[in-house]
């Protein structure tokens, strides 16, 4: 028999591993919450990962094999698909985008279970970091956004702030922090919006999705496409998410 008790919410404490849940002021998401009409719209890549940068990349989760992490493009040539900019995983593995004519799950020997579906995995995180860590002037002060609805977790008496379609609770910390919430919960979920003191860069996911998107500058987003560890593609800001 199925369990259907609902997820006994946890206390939200004022630290979410090493990250400082802000319990006040949510001044500095101001840059991110007075858009301009019509930039960075639900759905859109600006609205995930902020208009305004020179250049945005699209990461693709990683399905698996074994606990693995496998590229699209290796799914992609098994099933006798591609995968080209703005591909979703549905159509790499050849079934409508609700899976419901998936006759079989996963592929023998190729993959077994599905890219994660929410923000940045930390398959996607690890290689990251360095990388955006390098592109920054300050990767000891950096912001970070959680969707509050992660049913795991009571953010409740927390303020929040608005991004298209969420409401997210603002957490402080270093760029290396962004992992620190998988020491709480094997469920525990990483922040859903990076960004440096700097601005210079940052990186957006959701819940709904199988990508993470990161806005920056040209060169960081060069150097992004070419990093051998994440399979990134370069997309637009208004381009649509999925």
């Amino acid at each position: 028999m199925n369990d259907c008790r609902p997820v006994q919410q946890n206390p939200a404490p004022e630290w979410y591993g090493r990250l400082h849940v802000r319990t006040t002021d949510v001044s500095p998401v101001r840059w991110l919450t007075e858009r301009a009409p019509g930039h960075g719209a639900f759905g859109t890549v600006a609205g995930i990962a902020a208009p305004g940068f020179g250049a945005y990349a699209r990461i693709l989760h990683p399905a698996s094999l074994d606990e693995r992490p496998v590229r699209w493009s290796t799914v992609a040539a098994a099933h006798g698909t591609r995968v080209a900019p703005g591909t979703n995983w549905h159509e790499v593995i050849g079934v409508d985008r609700d899976y419901v004519n998936a006759s079989d799950y996963g592929l023998p020997g190729v993959w077994d279970e599905h890219p994660a579906e929410g923000p940045t995995p930390p398959a996607v995180a690890s290689p990251l970091i360095p990388l955006l860590s390098r592109h920054t002037r300050t990767p000891e002060r950096c912001w970070f956004g959680l969707w509050h609805g992660y049913g795991r977790w009571d953010f409740d008496r927390f303020p929040t702030f608005e991004t298209p379609g969420r409401d997210e609770v603002l957490l402080s910390g270093t760029l290396t922090d962004a992992v620190s919430p998988l020491t709480l919960d094997e469920f525990a979920e990483l922040p859903d919006l990076w960004w440096p003191e700097d601005r210079a860069w940052c990186v957006g996911g959701d819940v709904d999705l199988v990508s993470t998107y990161v806005g920056g500058s040209p060169d960081l987003i060069a150097q992004l496409l070419s990093e051998p560890e994440l399979e990134a593609q370069p997309v637009a800001a208004g381009d649509g998410v999925g």
